[in-house]
C-alpha cells in the first residue's frame, strides 16, 4: 500500500553549498525547525537527543553532498520515521524539498495540521539563510 504522502519546497537566494552546510549540523536545527525542534544535543554516534514539544527523541541526518541529500530519521517512543529531503541548484540559489509520510498512527486531518506547522518552519530557514 502506497502511505499518503505530502512535500513541502521552499525556494531559498543562497548558495546550495551553504544552504546543505547549515542543514546537514543537526545543532541549527532549533534555530529554523522552530515548531517541532526545542533543543537537541549530541548522543550516540549520528543520532542527537532531540527536545520537541511532546517529549524526548533522537534524531539523525544523513547528509550526502554529492546528491544534495539530507535524509534524516526521527525516533520517539511512541513513532519513528524516515523523511527523505534534497537541496538542488537552482540559478544563484537553491530548493528545498522535504516529504513526510502519513505515519499509520494518525489520522489524515491530524497529519495535515502537522504537516502544515512545517510552513512555518520553511519560511523561518529561508529568512535565517538569506540574512545571513
Amino acid at each position: 500500500m502506497i502511505a499518503y504522502a505530502i512535500t513541502k519546497t521552499v525556494s531559498i537566494d543562497a548558495p546550495q553549498e551553504q544552504v546543505f552546510a547549515f542543514l546537514a549540523d543537526a545543532a541549527n536545527w532549533p534555530r529554523w525547525a522552530i515548531v517541532n525542534v526545542k533543543s537537541v544535543k549530541p548522543s550516540d554516534g549520528p543520532w542527537w537527543d532531540m527536545e520537541t514539544p511532546a517529549g524526548m527523541a533522537k534524531l539523525r541526518i544523513r547528509p550526502n553532498a554529492d546528491f544534495g541529500t539530507l535524509d534524516h530519521d526521527f525516533n520517539s517512543p511512541d513513532a519513528s520515521w524516515t523523511v527523505p529531503a534534497r537541496l538542488v541548484a537552482n540559478g544563484s540559489g537553491c530548493e528545498f524539498m522535504i516529504t513526510f509520510f502519513q505515519p499509520p498512527s494518525f489520522s489524515r486531518e491530524f497529519f495535515e495540521e502537522q504537516v502544515a506547522l512545517v510552513d512555518k518552519e520553511l519560511a523561518q530557514l529561508k529568512t535565517l539563510i538569506e540574512s545571513a
